[in-house]
């Protein structure tokens, strides 16, 4: 793609890595084929050629309208583009440079303003968890509609004692998920102690960034990355723990990129990118042990049949899709295949506030196919995916750790 960026842009960093990535892209088309919301818009613009085309218009000074924003908001982030580019066109860190791009140029109407500040400072908030724990409590007494929205509360149950094992690694402290559903980082760290790996979070670290970073606010979701490298760092370095070990996979393919979103930071980018190297999705620490962990299951426990849908941060992003799949067939559990599963199901964080018609249908298309496959349960890796799924499904929604907790001997 041929490009002619402002003056302004051409002698910027952020114009130069924006023309390079530009300048990749072939206009095949592909992506068009695999982008969710074109499969559900059908509109040039909804998909990732047609916002490229709205980007370059914005760099070349032209185009950075409210309709622009518009369409850029529309995208998931779900990088299912990237997956099926040919030119391997960078999509994903495209729509962050034009989305900041475009932020700085148009302003939004107050109610988004206020609706992106509710979610950003809500979710973060140490009042969270306990707002969610009183809705969960009285869940039976809300409107269906709302009901839906609430996940059921699993408790956390007993936590052993951990600190004796020679290997240690870290989790993420976390901003939703411990307040929705406190059980999957408990059934992360029952897994763990029985493979002799010691698990815990860090006083000092929080959310990882991506919440605040995705809803305009760039510069607090980089403010959170640093608090989290300052408090994950000290203890690598010193080879008290090993690794950090994410189990909600939005989370993980966040931190993955410390590395490049603070690529420009002179006190951070070479830290930044020893933490994203230490960075492991909690499939990829439990398959080289499998048949140990086998050996500690009672396969009777299991539902008959799982489906399950992998986030669009974990096969897209972070391409651990075939790993996780081949984890749960190690570990004797009987997969249903079901079609789409490179869809996005619709949740992408904050989306499904904030877009919640398209939202909607993209979970209500991934559970028709997963219905076709009858399965007992659904499993998952990311919390907003199965909240998101729950909401539209009497079929239990689980993230596959706490499936392979309830079945330890």
């Amino acid at each position: 793609m041929q490009t002619n960026l402002t003056p302004a842009l051409q002698n910027s960093v952020l114009g130069q890595e924006i023309d390079d990535i530009l300048r990749k892209c072939v206009h095949c088309g592909f992506c068009t084929a695999t982008c969710p919301t074109y499969q559900v818009l059908g509109d040039e613009l909804d998909s990732p050629r047609g916002r490229i085309y709205l980007i370059k218009e914005m760099a070349e000074g032209r185009g950075a309208t409210r309709e622009t924003q518009t369409h850029l908001d529309k995208c998931l982030t779900c990088r299912n583009c990237e997956t099926t580019c040919p030119s391997g066109v960078q999509y994903g860190h495209l729509i962050d440079l034009g989305r900041q791009m475009i932020d700085e140029q148009v302003k939004r109407p107050m109610t988004e303003r206020l609706m992106r500040t509710a979610l950003k400072k809500g979710l973060t908030s140490s009042l969270f968890p306990v707002a969610y724990r009183l809705g969960q409590s009285v869940r039976e007494f809300l409107p269906e509609s709302i009901k839906r929205k609430v996940v059921a509360r699993r408790e956390a149950g007993v936590l052993p004692e951990v600190t004796h094992h020679t290997r240690q690694v870290i989790l993420l402290a976390g901003c939703a998920q411990p307040g929705m559903l406190p059980s999957i980082d408990a059934a992360t760290i029952r897994v763990l102690n029985r493979l002799g790996v010691g698990a815990k979070t860090i006083s000092g670290s929080g959310c990882c960034g991506a919440l605040s970073f995705h809803l305009d606010d760039q510069d607090t979701g980089l403010k959170n990355m640093r608090t989290n490298i300052d408090a994950w760092l000290p203890l690598i370095e010193s080879g008290q723990v090993e690794a950090i070990v994410m189990n909600a996979s939005g989370c993980g393919a966040t931190v993955r990129e410390y590395g490049h979103h603070l690529r420009h930071d002179v006190n951070y980018a070479d830290k930044a990118r020893r933490i994203s190297e230490k960075v492991l999705d909690i499939a990829e620490i439990v398959a080289p042990m499998a048949p140990e962990l086998k050996a500690q299951l009672d396969s009777n426990k299991f539902p008959k049949t799982f489906a399950f849908h992998p986030p669009c941060t974990l096969q897209h992003w972070q391409g651990l899709k075939p790993q996780s799949e081949k984890l749960f067939i190690d570990l004797g559990m009987t997969l249903a295949p079901f079609n789409e599963t490179h869809l996005c199901c619709g949740s992408a964080g904050a989306y499904s506030v904030l877009q919640p018609e398209i939202s909607t249908q993209l979970r209500d298309r991934k559970l028709g196919h997963i219905a076709k496959a009858k399965p007992d349960m659904i499993l998952s890796s990311n919390i907003g995916c199965i909240g998101h799924l729950q909401s539209g499904t009497d079929t239990p929604v689980r993230h596959w750790v706490e499936v392979i907790d309830a079945a330890l001997i």
